[in-house]
């Protein structure tokens, strides 16, 4: 090789090495815009999450968990099944939160006689130049926070109108798709009492809320407040610090956030203890329980950490979430059995106790 052909194969690594350089550069600066706008959001989040409590605090008056696990279910994209006692604010929050995010907002008050193109829409006959032609009516469902009121006197027929909506994000009417509005999220509500007439929710159904929501009765303190603000005059103004495109990006951001092997493993035993059929399962699971949770439980238990990590100002999920969501995940999919009930042995009480038995992996996470 001469000298010349050896200046040029030093200068050719000379250049390749300078590109790969550049090229890593480019790469790094990516990585930390990426990561620097991330962050960014984040913050955002956080700081739109606590205006929207204190917006919420406007109207409603204590439920101070119900509105954070609503708030996480919202920017999780999952939907929440709210059981209560006439009174205590169910529809007044939803309603609040769709007029502070300034999103649409459909309410349907679920009868015996309502039937599914009532939720869906139907195709209607319109007379153009002359010509008839079936024309598709949007029904109530499309929109971005839907109230499914007292969803437990209608018939499953009706019920089941739901499902394709909440879990795919499009409604098929009439051999035709259509999307559903972004961001779409469904709160659904029950009575607890006054049980004549009702439909039970069918358990796949069930399945499709990420979290079941249990309102108590507010405490004679938050009573009287309540009494003193609704029995006056009350012109409250209500500012947007979020908009529904804010949901979507904390929605995206989220299923970002890592979860550890050691909790993710953590979260499918807790499910798989529920499960009397399960080798792992406790024996007081095979005693009081029929069917316990499926997959849809362990999905939820980690992307809803994810959101309550970022709402405690962390960055990964813990075993804390996990332990924090587990009784609104799995309270309306354990089924108990009959020598449950005979014992006056309640979900909650399951589910605490599985929580005490089912150790965590070891792991540094706290």
């Amino acid at each position: 090789m001469t000298e010349h052909d050896q200046d040029n194969v030093a200068a050719e690594a000379v250049g390749a090495a300078e590109a790969a350089i550049n090229e890593d550069a480019a790469i790094s600066e990516t990585a930390v815009a990426e990561s620097s706008d991330d962050l960014a959001l984040v913050r955002r989040m956080q700081d739109g999450h606590e205006k929207i409590v204190e917006q919420i605090r406007k109207v409603i008056v204590g439920q101070e968990a119900v509105v954070d696990e609503l708030l996480i279910a919202l920017f999780a994209g999952g939907h929440c099944l709210v059981t209560g006692v006439p009174g205590l604010a169910k529809t007044l929050l939803i309603k609040t939160v769709a007029d502070i995010l300034q999103v649409d907002f459909s309410r349907i008050q679920f009868t015996p006689d309502l039937m599914p193109a009532d939720v869906v829409g139907a195709e209607i006959v319109e007379e153009k130049g002359g010509e008839r032609a079936l024309s598709f009516v949007k029904g109530p469902i499309f929109t971005n926070i839907l109230l499914a009121d007292e969803i437990n006197r209608t018939p499953p027929k009706t019920q089941s109108s739901l499902l394709e909506a909440m879990e795919e994000r499009q409604v098929t009417a009439a051999g035709v798709t259509y999307p559903m509005a972004k961001p779409f999220f469904v709160l659904a509500t029950q009575n607890p009492i006054e049980l004549e007439g009702t439909y039970p929710l069918p358990e796949a159904q069930l399945d499709r809320f990420m979290f079941k929501i249990e309102l108590k009765y507010l405490s004679e303190a938050d009573e009287v407040a309540v009494v003193a603000n609704t029995t006056q005059t009350n012109d409250t103004e209500l500012s947007h610090p979020l908009s529904g495109e804010d949901i979507l990006e904390f929605q995206r951001i989220a299923r970002r956030v890592p979860a550890a092997e050691a909790v993710i493993q953590y979260a499918v035993r807790l499910v798989h203890s529920s499960r009397p059929q399960s080798d792992v399962a406790p024996q007081f699971i095979k005693d009081w329980v029929s069917w316990g949770a499926g997959i849809r439980a362990s999905q939820n238990l980690i992307l809803a950490g994810k959101v309550r990590a970022l709402l405690h100002g962390r960055y990964n999920v813990s075993f804390g979430d996990v332990r924090a969501l587990a009784p609104s995940i799995l309270r309306h999919r354990v089924l108990l059995n009959f020598h449950a009930e005979a014992e006056r042995i309640t979900t909650d009480t399951v589910i605490q106790r599985l929580l005490e038995e089912v150790p965590e992996p070891s792991s540094g996470v706290v």
